[in-house]
């Protein structure tokens, strides 16, 4: 969690208790009047009335500024002890090549004859890369969701708890399955889940080692020419999709992944031959060592 997310939360839970604070003076004023004051208060208090009438401006302005110090230390010390999360979630299409990525991540290899996972394939870990580093390194919670489309809402289990999404494409089949990788982006852009927490999502183009492999530009504007098309196709929708789905983009302008709230990059790969130097940058930016 960066400091503008660590600001964001500060700034709502601020808000949040000056609206308790309100509310509860509102209801106060409804419930008792001026009149019932003397009544409904016990004499103990009337005497600190007595007393707060008496003592200097001074001493109540400077009482009241270490009450709200106290309360501002409370929420920041609150704040930056939060939990961060290690996970990283690997997803995509099947056959995008999660899986080997998983494993070049972990052991180093590609572990030729991995088949279409049908259950997460999930577990914590230094990166193997790292593993030949001085000092301490911190493990990567990393998720390998399953790619096919009766799988996917495994997603929603692991991305509330997610530090980053990586969203595998595979960068030779991409154009007949262009669409099918839009929808799938699109529902991962505008999950609450992801929005709220602003949520990273690299987009990483695997397999470009291959001679036919498209290149991450050519990747980034189709994809962003396809979401477009779906922003328009699914402007009414219903209102329990509302309260789960997010609008993307600018109302008006054309859909581009810099408009998004949160941050989209597009980055290379190739997990068969290893090259996944891009991939390991994203993590570890989102997962300090």
């Amino acid at each position: 969690m960066d400091l503008n997310e660590k600001v964001e939360i500060f700034k709502s839970e601020c808000q949040d208790l000056l609206k308790k604070g309100q509310d509860w003076f509102q209801q106060l004023s409804v419930e008792i009047t001026k009149q019932e004051w003397a009544q409904k208060l016990p004499p103990f208090v009337n005497k600190n009335q007595w007393m707060v009438q008496n003592v200097p401006p001074l001493q109540l302005y400077v009482a009241l500024l270490v009450l709200v110090l106290t309360m501002f230390i409370f929420f920041i010390v609150r704040l930056f002890n939060r939990k961060t999360s290690n996970t990283i979630v690997l997803t995509g299409l099947s056959g995008s090549g999660k899986t080997v990525l998983f494993y070049q991540l972990r052991d180093g290899s590609a572990h030729q004859g991995t088949v279409t996972s049908m259950e997460p394939n999930e577990g914590s870990f230094a990166l193997h890369s790292e593993t030949t580093k001085k000092g301490k390194t911190k493990p990567v919670h990393l998720v390998d969701v399953p790619g096919h489309s009766r799988l996917q809402t495994k997603l929603d289990d692991f991305l509330p708890q997610a530090a980053g999404v990586v969203f595998v494409v595979d960068a030779v089949e991409f154009l007949p399955k262009s669409r099918a990788v839009s929808e799938y982006l699109y529902d991962i852009l505008t999950k609450a889940s992801v929005v709220k927490k602003n949520i990273p999502v690299l987009i990483l183009c695997n397999k470009v080692d291959k001679v036919t492999a498209h290149t991450k530009e050519f990747i980034r504007k189709q994809l962003e020419k396809e979401i477009d098309k779906l922003r328009a196709s699914r402007n009414v929708v219903s209102e329990a999709d509302v309260s789960n789905e997010f609008t993307l983009g600018i109302p008006g302008e054309t859909f581009a992944f810099a408009h998004c709230r949160n941050k989209v990059t597009v980055a290379e790969a190739s997990g068969g031959t290893g090259e996944i130097t891009q991939l390991e940058l994203f993590i570890r930016e989102r997962v300090k060592p």
